[in-house]
């Protein structure tokens, strides 16, 4: 289960920024922020999400659209405990995993044996837990004797096949990602998109962004658009999708 209840998120803009785009943040989204350094100073800043409540439980499949800068990956890493609200509520019931960046935590000059460890620790796991899942890991990536080499020296296609390997290996309560997975050469993409679709079928809930409104067709029962930091839309993927093809942004 998932709850969001008038959940905002709001940031400043540090440094040396143009009277234009101050303008432009005052104008379109934000304002201005006292300077923690001063009392009279101030410093423009961003409403990244406005008032966001949002209801999840199992076997929600949701869908998020909206354009660049709508808040998408913002909304995904407030809900997987990288940016806390500045205010609202955010409640969560269940085991998350992002996979919205596959690699977080891997360290590219130890091996790919050791990253394995060091990934699914970073991602919450236990060390026994990791310890467990390495065989069938090493077997899912297809990299053989490579394992035992630095992921430095992996070319990008080995690497992104143990990344997804790690990533994906345990099925969570709450999936979420942002975008599709390609991981790998042509042969291993296929069998990325079966492991996909079995996290897609198993978690409890799952949380796709994605600019591909067919992704979002075909996985989702519930999709919602997102402009300027706020849901303007909610609905089924059809009602949502004909919306935002209409202009509703």
């Amino acid at each position: 289960m998932i709850t969001l209840t008038d959940v905002h998120l709001r940031y400043p803009v540090m440094g040396h920024v143009s009277h234009s785009f101050q303008r432009m943040f005052l104008n379109k989204m934000g304002g201005l922020l006292r300077s923690p350094e001063s009392r009279t100073s101030f410093v423009p800043y961003v409403d990244a999400l406005r008032g966001v409540n949002l209801s999840l439980v199992d076997g929600d499949r949701l869908g998020i659209v909206g354009h660049n800068g709508a808040g998408k990956t913002t909304l995904l890493r407030v809900l997987t405990g990288v940016y806390p609200p500045t205010s609202g509520t955010i409640e969560i019931n269940g085991k998350v995993n992002a996979l919205t960046d596959i690699s977080l935590g891997m360290d590219m000059n130890a091996t790919g044996l050791k990253n394995i460890i060091f990934r699914l620790v970073f991602m919450g796991h236990s060390f026994r837990e990791a310890k467990r899942a390495v065989d069938e890991i090493v077997e899912y990536s297809e990299l053989g004797e490579f394992i035992h080499l630095p992921v430095r020296t992996y070319s990008t296609g080995m690497f992104l096949r143990l990344a997804f390997a790690i990533s994906t290996h345990f099925i969570p309560d709450i999936l979420v990602m942002d975008e599709l997975i390609a991981a790998g050469d042509i042969a291993f993409q296929e069998k990325a998109k079966e492991r996909l679709r079995t996290l897609f079928d198993k978690s409890r809930i799952m949380i796709l962004a994605a600019h591909s409104l067919d992704a979002i067709q075909a996985n989702c029962n519930r999709a919602v658009i997102l402009s300027q930091g706020g849901i303007i839309h909610a609905g089924t993927p059809e009602e949502t999708l004909a919306a935002y093809k209409a202009g509703a942004r």
